[in-house]
């Protein structure tokens, strides 16, 4: 019976979504990877660099709640296909930038661009894939993430350091993801519902935020995504700079250690966190949140060791940190796919534009300036302990480098949020499913 309600062509409409999200999170890393020669060219602040991810993130989660919606009543292809053309035009456009404000207000119609996607891309894996499998084909489409970090983190200094401009790489991302965004046009929908064993009614729904908003288990989700997201971006943001200035390695090298940390960690933890979800949720109703809460309980522990341990060795400061990250990429399959299990098909695109929202207004818009803020905070103080009258690179290393134990600190809170969220999925959960098999019997 499970197997006949996944759709036909599920695998292949997965394959296209994985590669749109995974140019997604290439073009949104690049600002991050080049961001000490902009610092350089503009003489920005560590609080002006927080500010370039903070405007991208407002703007995407703002944008993203009247585009989720839409995804629940319109084409989700058009919405993926007119916005993966948006963020990869205005990403060339991005090349062009002239000074700190005209780059920062481009990359804030990148982030409009961006909105439309995750919420529709969301919405059409639970319609493609019966809930026994969602966690699984969840994990392989946010396989985008890693790899699109990895191959940001990879590729980019080689480009700056070959075209010798932090310009090129913006001109290079924009073509394939104008290329791929024909083929998200031609993307042949399943009927909204269709992976249900109860079939979810067609009918419009009443007040469709306010019924979101009033599922307990959202709400805690929310909170734990905010925390989540607020480490994460935090971490994108600023881990290359760290890396150049507190380990004094050049942008290449710096570049590469971040996607180690950032993108090959989560090559294993989304596909075999994914694996291990789906298995412990068949086990216990609530172990996918359990199983996310510990991970996040690890992931703050190995952090917070790597930061607390100074000057190591650069080989063993990413070996930490990566053991961390490894564990927190366990945040995606379990959390997105909780959400599934307690929100109906007609408002899952919704509920994902209002939980990116969350996200990103507060958490990955936050992320980026409080690190910054502290960075300059610490900075002047190691400045004013030395008995110095400027600032110059070391105390800066400093600064950033103490700013960044807020990562550990929010992994921290998300596992308190998961938690939380474990002990009213149970209801919810069936409280969706009774409603559901309600309106399928009148």
């Amino acid at each position: 019976m499970q197997q006949s309600l996944q759709a036909a062509n599920a695998w292949r409409i997965l394959f296209l979504l994985f590669l749109a999200n995974m140019f997604n999170f290439f073009d949104r890393t690049i600002p991050a990877i080049i961001i000490e020669p902009i610092r350089m060219e503009w003489s920005l602040s560590d609080l002006q660099l927080g500010l370039i991810g903070t405007a991208f993130t407002i703007v995407y989660a703002i944008a993203g709640v009247p585009l989720g919606r839409m995804a629940d009543t319109g084409s989700r292809r058009k919405i993926m296909g007119w916005g993966l053309t948006v963020w990869s035009g205005l990403t060339a456009v991005n090349g062009l930038a002239w000074n700190f404000w005209s780059f920062l207000l481009i990359r804030m119609g990148v982030g409009i661009g961006e909105a439309s996607y995750a919420p529709a891309a969301n919405s059409l894996i639970g319609d493609l894939f019966p809930a026994h499998k969602r966690a699984r084909a969840m994990g392989l489409f946010m396989l985008g993430l890693p790899i699109g970090l990895l191959l940001a983190f990879f590729t980019i200094g080689a480009m700056v350091e070959a075209f010798d401009s932090w310009r090129a790489p913006f001109f290079i991302a924009a073509v394939p993801g104008l290329i791929l965004a024909v083929f998200i046009f031609f993307i042949k929908e399943p009927k909204r519902g269709a992976a249900e064993q109860v079939q979810s009614s067609t009918e419009a729904v009443e007040k469709p935020l306010r019924k979101v908003m009033a599922i307990r288990t959202f709400w805690w989700l929310v909170m734990a995504g905010l925390a989540f997201n607020f480490a994460t971006y935090a971490c994108n943001s600023f881990m290359v700079p760290m890396l150049q200035r507190y380990f004094l390695l050049p942008l290449e090298q710096a570049a590469m250690a971040t996607g180690v940390i950032v993108g090959l960690t989560g090559l294993v933890g989304l596909t075999l966190g994914g694996w291990l979800a789906d298995k412990i949720h068949q086990r216990w109703a609530t172990g996918r949140l359990v199983f996310a809460a510990v991970s996040m309980l690890i992931a703050a522990l190995a952090t917070g060791y790597a930061l607390l341990a100074g000057r190591v060795e650069v080989a063993v400061f990413v070996a930490l940190f990566s053991i961390g990250w490894l564990f927190a990429y366990n945040f995606y399959t379990c959390v997105y796919t909780a959400i599934q299990d307690v929100i109906e098909p007609r408002l899952r695109a919704t509920a994902m534009a209002l939980f990116f929202a969350g996200l990103y207004l507060l958490g990955g818009g936050l992320g980026p300036l409080a690190v910054g803020m502290l960075s300059d905070h610490y900075s002047n103080a190691a400045m004013l302990a030395a008995g110095a009258s400027e600032m110059n690179e070391t105390f800066k290393a400093v600064g950033l480098h103490n700013a960044m134990y807020l990562i550990p600190v929010a992994l921290l809170v998300t596992m308190v949020a998961l938690l939380q969220a474990s002990r009213c999925f149970v209801s919810d959960a069936a409280t969706m499913q009774q409603g559901m098999q309600a309106r399928s019997g009148s």
